[in-house]
């Protein structure tokens, strides 16, 4: 059994404490916020074996072997590194870094130390994956040509999507989601990739349209807004049919269409705690091999999806604090 330690004590770090809870392959062992009360207190809720006060604090607790970053995307560069450093395996919320660059750094560190680092974007461990692979991989809607998808949620208030400090705006937070997305079905060879953005005054994107021009002539169309509320459907278009994907983010099902628009069959998500949970068994089945990459997300496709993010952030003209 791995024990896990939780780096952050924000909503999301609940979600996943409450997952791992359920789980047989993990110990729910330590968490650490910069406010120990509410590290404390996050602990007596979750049923955590320690509370801390601060990061280092938890990184130099040797039982603790596998830290779940959980802060703003601006922090996760310092802190993976920090996990790192003390010996620990890292899953790392997305966006994994603010940009490539930062990237490359802690991907080649965990190398040279041997311990494992992966990207926290449940949508590539998740059952539902897989079975879309083998809906598309049947040929039932024929030749794929085009996809879109939207994700959208009223956020833009939220200090980490307003704020450049943080690494805000849609696309870090939401887009990065349509984007995986796009690789996971069309992959990734693309002969160009546009977008255009709406900022706000402290210039990070509040929505955005994205397009995918990929060298076989395949294209994807993707939305995301911070602003207002989507329906979270991936759709893909087929020259014998359509596949719609309802919810992009945690897909919570699949359906296929004929030419006529006729549903001619159905998928349902698999019962799961909370879809967390696969991430994290990932995590430690790699652990266990000795491997510092997870299969579902490799580095080189977390270099990627930063690579796009970065070449639409140079398009729209948004930099993060520190970045050349």
């Amino acid at each position: 059994m791995v024990k896990m330690g939780i780096l952050g004590a924000g909503k999301i770090a609940g979600i996943m404490a409450a997952t791992l809870r359920e789980m047989d392959s993990v110990e729910c062992y330590a968490v650490a916020s910069r406010d120990y009360d509410k590290a404390n207190a996050f602990v007596k809720q979750y049923g955590f074996a320690k509370s801390y006060g601060s990061y280092e604090e938890m990184v130099k607790d040797s039982e603790v072997e596998l830290v779940y970053v959980a802060t703003p995307h601006s922090h996760h560069y310092d802190h993976i590194k920090l996990c790192l450093e003390h010996g620990k395996h890292v899953l790392c919320e997305k966006a994994f870094t603010l940009n490539e660059k930062q990237a490359e750094e802690v991907f080649a560190m965990a190398r040279e130390k041997g311990l494992l680092l992966t990207e926290a974007i449940w949508t590539r461990y998740i059952p539902m994956r897989k079975r879309l692979d083998d809906v598309l991989a049947s040929g039932v809607i024929g030749k794929p040509y085009m996809l879109t998808a939207n994700l959208a949620y009223v956020v833009g208030d939220k200090e980490r999507i307003a704020k450049a400090e943080l690494g805000g705006g849609a696309l870090l937070d939401l887009g990065v989601y349509t984007l995986n997305f796009a690789s996971m079905v069309f992959g990734d060879d693309i002969e160009k990739i546009t977008g255009s953005a709406v900022l706000n005054e402290d210039g990070v994107d509040l929505q955005h349209s994205i397009t995918l021009t990929y060298r076989d002539g395949k294209m994807a169309a993707l939305n995301s807004s911070a602003l207002g509320l989507s329906d979270r459907r991936g759709v893909i278009y087929g020259d014998k049919g359509f596949i719609e994907v309802m919810n992009i983010n945690n897909c919570e099902g699949i359906k296929v269409y004929d030419l006529e628009r006729n549903l001619v069959s159905a998928y349902d998500r698999p019962e799961q705690i909370s879809g967390y949970e696969y991430e994290v068994e990932a995590s430690v089945y790699a652990i266990q091999r000795g491997e510092t990459q997870c299969l579902q997300m490799p580095h080189e496709e977390s270099l990627r999806m930063l690579r796009w993010m970065d070449e639409l952030r140079s398009q729209w003209g948004v930099t993060f604090p520190g970045e050349a």
